[in-house]
């Protein structure tokens, strides 16, 4: 029975995040459960140039496709983007902004929503990071952010209606 492409391209996505290999077995250093489910949840978005974020998100599928030189199913990759997906490319984006690793970042953004303690060995709530996940995605956070990818101490506007690039440049300047 041959893989499908998801199964193909899911190893690699979780390679873009992990600063250890993606053959490792310790389950206190995997991250498989969390990022099946974040690749799961589509990332909707509500504000005006947030595509933008979703379109770099299937950009990973065309470069995915071309560095292992699959022929990827024209209807795969126009799919809508993964949750997991926007937030590696955000991911690289902080890192050509903000200098650093994108590996870093993405576990950096994890962390401020409170998903980056989820790991393979410690169970979690999985209906929980579907919550978290959806606070962010339909920007049920705080005004100042809270709650949601890039919080601030002293926003100048409400958070849930900017877009996540403007987000992302007031949080790198905070």
């Amino acid at each position: 029975m041959s893989e499908s492409l998801d199964d193909l391209y899911l190893p690699w996505l979780y390679s873009q995040v992990g600063a250890w290999s993606v053959k490792e077995r310790n389950p206190a250093r995997t991250h498989w459960k969390l990022l099946r489910q974040l690749y799961a949840i589509e990332f909707v978005y509500l504000i005006p140039n947030d595509d933008n974020r979703a379109a770099d998100g299937r950009d990973l599928r065309y470069e995915w496709a071309e560095q292992a030189r699959i022929y990827a199913d024209p209807i795969w990759l126009d799919h809508g983007c993964s949750f997991l997906e926007m937030l590696i490319a955000l991911s690289r984006r902080l890192a050509f902004e903000g200098d650093g690793q994108p590996h870093l970042w993405f576990w950096h953004l994890l962390e401020n929503i409170n998903l980056a303690h989820c790991n393979d060995r410690d169970p979690f709530d999985a209906h929980e990071v579907d919550e978290i996940v959806h606070t962010v995605i339909w920007r049920t956070y705080d005004r100042n952010g809270q709650g949601g990818l890039f919080p601030l101490r002293r926003a100048r506007k409400d958070q849930r209606y900017v877009e996540l690039w403007a987000q992302m440049n007031a949080y790198l300047l905070s």
